[in-house]
């Protein structure tokens, strides 16, 4: 179920933008259906949390390596679901009523994100594995930067945004390594396992402490705390879900959940208590200043947050049941405190305590149950937040090591903050509904009003009701929460500590008015007290040492690419080629080789004299100083290649090699027009010298290292049985073609889509200009009308009536380049070449051949009529964008990967039968065909893109110049 619920998410927002584009911020309310449906399925769940090993769902994931996707529900995933899921439902509908339509599809985006992270969070909160917890917490990472960068046209809310990603994806990383620490020493990435059997180990406290940085930088503390309050800018709704209920509590989460195996560490102890303490008074001291409402909230929840994660990691039964209640409550009282601000905001137009007059007045029912949210974010009876501060102060009021330890010091934090919490919550309620913090002089006008909708009212009323039903029902709650609890036993409660509303006089009760005291206190003598800037605790800042440290990032990235990359392509293969020489060579020094035996140099003479061929080809070519001559020397270097790969016995190859290496002569040859003759560089005869001897240094190093790999073999290669397998299992005795559509098909299809996006940028730099992109599109209609028999397409050039019928276009030509003999020859060769390359397509699973090679040798038939006839001819040939043939070509492709799915096999599963066709005979069908003709089209679309880019492209180009300079002439003329 939980998967399904995983689903009904991730189809709410894939909808949802097109739900808010049909119905405008409505549709948020049929998007809380899927965590409203969550939320009361979790509810139904609590039997089955509290028994064992919970509620549990498992799926094979890789299970070669043992890995499977577990999700499993026990009471802290129940109790947390329910937090992100119903809160996460009534931020969604509060939406409905607060978010404005834009024409900008932000609304649709914000929707979408909203529902992805309650979705995310669902996934975080109920994973068992952690690789899968951890894709989860990205995906939150990620949406958390959408939704706080949902203003996108303001440069405060997309700073925000990149702060808060690169501070929780930095944590996120730390937090990777961690988990590939545990999981190889423990020899498991399971959860549960991990928590339930913990070893003893450098390395697993090690990744201990990365998790816990992740853990910190995600629920912001210190140092960490800067990027919350910075995140306010996002609309307050996502303030309301991320920070109250949603992201920030993944950090606690994690704390909680790993809390029973490992809180008994030195490491761990000292970067919870010193940490959460330190976090919960620095938040709640700088919210004590805050005139803001919403940065008054933020800075009460990093507060908090230190709080959660002090009692989380303390180690007691006690104080894991005080942190667990606080957690429930913290999730009431701080989204009902949110959204009641954005009311607030939305109905009144500011935040600022200094503005707002008669609030109180315009809403009364708002202004108490805002009040209430506030008493429990206090700690007044008899709301949960009561109970859980109670219960809370009983767990750490009595630390076993004495006050001069760890415990104690946490203690003493816990207290202070206590105060200091009691101080803004009466800053909070006295500054939005109360007059008292107006200046003295100067009264400001009452902003402008308008009625704000039951719903804006509402749900914070629900919200703030909610912790005072819990706070009632509070000794219930423990009842739920002691499976979880029992299992913290790290340190030991010196008196038990339960929840409820009332445990006699004692201690903890005391302390309690002690603390609301001197909260009144404070904030009748310091907080109460309007201040312009905000005064802080100490010279330090956390936010302006992370902007200087990306500012020194920025200047050393700067500083390195200008020293690295210096516009220099012989400089730049230079450093390369250096570090290829260079590292190998220390590594064959340093370290013991083993050098193969024998070396076998050759079989037969003709493989010298090759060799021979192509070694003195490419000394030619680095003594030719005309780039056509050096052209054509490297072209001697491949088509030498494709002798050796012929002469060692591999025809396939051999054709693959000799017809890449035609065709990126063709190419090298078109863009040569663009360049000048001769190489522009004439180098000394030290650079010469150098270059030189790198040159013979790769060289020397490539063929050592080849020779040591084939010499290293332990194990039998793994194509010794890929001549029987390449018959039985693909069907084909072409082990090339095999290889490529049948076992290795997922390679060919990535290899497709970077062919795909090669072909995209090679046209998006030639037709750079919207005109050029018209005048091809002019040709090709204009061909079409051609193929038509004169019927015109729309928008087409008037077709001329040429006066041959060996090429088309001839209007348009130069008659002092056209070549008659080329025409000829051509139009009575290129239907033979085309009908060889669909035989290559089909005959290459057995002979030969295969899409690769027949798309190949069917673009250099394209390339021959380009040659004859220019663009003209080309679009003739072919008059077909090429962008057409390479969707439809990757199109058929995948066609094939999902067709098996259909029929109940794994994806580009192939099938091989014999038909008889009369005349024919027998034929051998492989339906892996299929995927080859995709490969056959989508090179073809290839072909066509750099013919009509370098060749067609370019011939624009040089008569638009032309054309400029006639007209230049002629003016001055």
């Amino acid at each position: 179920m939980i998967v399904a619920l995983l689903v009904l998410h991730l189809g709410a927002a894939i909808v949802a933008p097109t739900l808010v584009r049909r119905f405008g911020s409505r549709a948020f309310a049929p998007v809380a259906l899927a965590p409203a449906a969550t939320a009361v399925w979790a509810a139904t769940q609590l039997g089955a949390a509290r028994d064992g090993e919970g509620y549990t769902e498992r799926f094979a994931w890789v299970p070669d390596l043992g890995m499977d996707l577990v999700f499993r529900m026990d009471v802290l995933a129940w109790v947390l679901t329910l937090v992100v899921s119903g809160v996460g439902a009534l931020v969604l509908l509060y939406c409905a009523h607060y978010v404005d339509s834009d024409g900008e599809n932000n609304v649709a985006l914000l929707a979408a994100s909203l529902v992805g992270f309650a979705g995310a969070m669902l996934g975080l909160v109920t994973s068992d594995n952690l690789l899968l917890l951890y894709v989860f917490w990205e995906i939150t990472t990620v949406l958390s930067y959408l939704l706080i960068g949902y203003l996108s046209t303001s440069q405060a809310s997309t700073r925000a945004a990149k702060q808060a990603l690169i501070v929780t994806t930095a944590g996120g990383l730390a937090m990777l390594v961690g988990i590939v620490m545990i999981g190889h020493t423990a020899g498991t990435y399971s959860l549960g396992e991990v928590v339930r059997h913990p070893i003893t180990s450098p390395v697993v406290t090690a990744g201990i402490v990365l998790l816990l940085v992740g853990a910190i930088s995600k629920s912001a503390l210190i140092p960490f705390h800067f990027w919350l309050p910075g995140a306010m800018v996002a609309p307050t709704p996502i303030s309301a879900y991320l920070h109250a209920a949603a992201m920030v509590k993944a950090g606690v989460y994690l704390v909680a959940r790993l809390a029973p195996g490992y809180a008994d560490l030195p490491a761990w102890q000292w970067i919870v208590l010193v940490l959460g303490g330190g976090t919960m008074l620095l938040g709640a001291f700088r919210a004590t200043r805050q005139n803001d409402l919403k940065l008054l909230l933020a800075y009460g929840t990093v507060s908090q947050l230190g709080f959660l994660v002090l009692l989380l990691g303390y180690g007691s039964a006690g104080a894991t049941l005080a942190g667990l209640t606080l957690v429930v409550a913290h999730a009431l009282f701080k989204s009902s405190l949110f959204l009641t601000v954005g009311t607030i905001d939305h109905s009144v137009g500011t935040r600022d305590i200094r503005r707002l007059v008669g609030v109180r007045g315009h809403m009364p029912v708002l202004a108490i149950f805002a009040t209430l949210s506030a008493m429990s974010m206090a700690g007044l009876p008899v709301l949960i937040g009561f109970v859980g501060k109670e219960a809370a102060l009983g767990a750490v009021l009595h630390p076993v090591d004495g006050w001069w330890s760890l415990q104690g010091m946490a203690g003493v934090a816990v207290v202070l903050g206590s105060v200091l919490t009691m101080a803004y919550s009466t800053r909070f309620v006295w500054g939005a509904f109360t007059d008292g913090a107006r200046p003295p002089t100067g009264k400001p006008t009452p902003p402008r009003w308008h009625k704000p909708t039951w719903v804006l009212v509402g749900i914070p009323s629900l919200l703030s009701l909610g912790g005072l039903v819990l706070g009632l029902t509070s000794t219930r709650l423990e009842g739920v929460l002691e499976t979880h609890t029992t299992t913290v036993e790290h340190v030991a409660d010196a008196h038990e500590v339960h929840l409820g509303l009332w445990h006699g006089v004692s201690l903890p009760l005391l302390v309690s008015i002690g603390i609301w005291a001197l909260g009144l206190a404070w904030w009748w003598g310091q907080a109460r007290r309007p201040v312009e800037v905000p005064v802080p605790l100490f010279p330090f800042d956390a936010g302006r040492t992370y902007h200087h440290i990306m500012r020194g990032v920025d200047r050393v990235a700067l500083e390195v690419t200008g020293f690295m990359q210096r516009g220099s392509l012989p400089v730049l293969l230079g450093t390369i080629f250096t570090v290829v020489v260079v590292l190998p060579g220390l590594t064959l020094v340093t370290r013991q080789i083993s050098w193969p035996d024998e070396v076998r140099w050759f079989d037969s003479p003709s493989q010298v004299l090759t060799g021979a061929l192509v070694v003195l080809a490419a000394y030619l070519a680095t003594r030719a100083r005309r780039r056509l001559r050096a052209v054509f020397l490297v072209s001697v270097t491949g088509y030498g290649t494709a002798l050796l790969f012929l002469l060692h016995g591999a025809p396939d190859l051999a054709l693959t090699q000799l017809l890449v290496e035609t065709v990126t002569l063709v190419v090298l040859v078109l863009v040569l027009r663009r360049l000048s003759g001769r190489f522009p560089d004439d180098p000394t005869r030290l650079t010469r010298r150098v270059r030189a001897l790198l040159g013979i240094s790769v060289g020397t190093m490539v063929g050592v290292l080849a020779a040591l790999a084939a010499g290293s073999r332990v194990h039998e290669p793994a194509g010794v049985d890929l001549a029987e397998r390449s018959v039985d299992y693909g069907g084909g005795s072409n082990i090339v073609n095999v290889i490529l559509v049948d076992v290795r098909a997922w390679d060919t299809m990535g290899e497709l889509s970077v062919v795909l996006a090669t072909a995209t940028g090679v046209a998006s730099l030639i037709f750079l200009r919207d005109d050029n992109m018209q005048r091809a599109t002019r040709g090709i209609l204009r061909a079409r009308s051609r193929w038509a028999g004169g019927r015109v397409e729309p928008d087409a050039e008037p077709v001329t009536p040429s006066g041959t019928s060996w090429i088309a276009g001839t209007d348009v030509l130069d008659p002092d380049r056209r070549s008659t003999i080329l025409e000829i020859v051509t139009h009575l060769v290129f239907h033979t070449i085309m009908l060889w390359s669909v035989y290559l397509l089909f005959s290459g699973h057995n002979d030969p051949g295969g899409g690769f090679a027949a798309g190949i040798v069917a673009g250099l038939a394209l390339c021959l009529r380009y040659l004859a006839g220019y663009g003209a001819e080309l679009r003739a040939a072919l008059p077909v964008r090429p962008a057409a043939l390479l969707g439809s070509g990757l199109g058929i492709a995948a066609g094939s990967a999902a067709l098996p799915m259909l029929l109940g096999s794994p994806p580009l599963r192939s099938w091989v039968t014999d038909l008889h066709i009369p005349l024919l005979g027998e034929v051998h069908v492989v339906t892996s065909l299929l995927f080859d003709l995709g490969v056959y089209l989508v090179v073809i679309g290839l072909m066509l893109d750099i013919l009509r880019s370098f060749g067609s492209g370019i011939d624009d180009q040089i008569r638009d110049e032309r054309e400029q300079q006639a007209e230049r002439e002629e003016v001055r003329a």
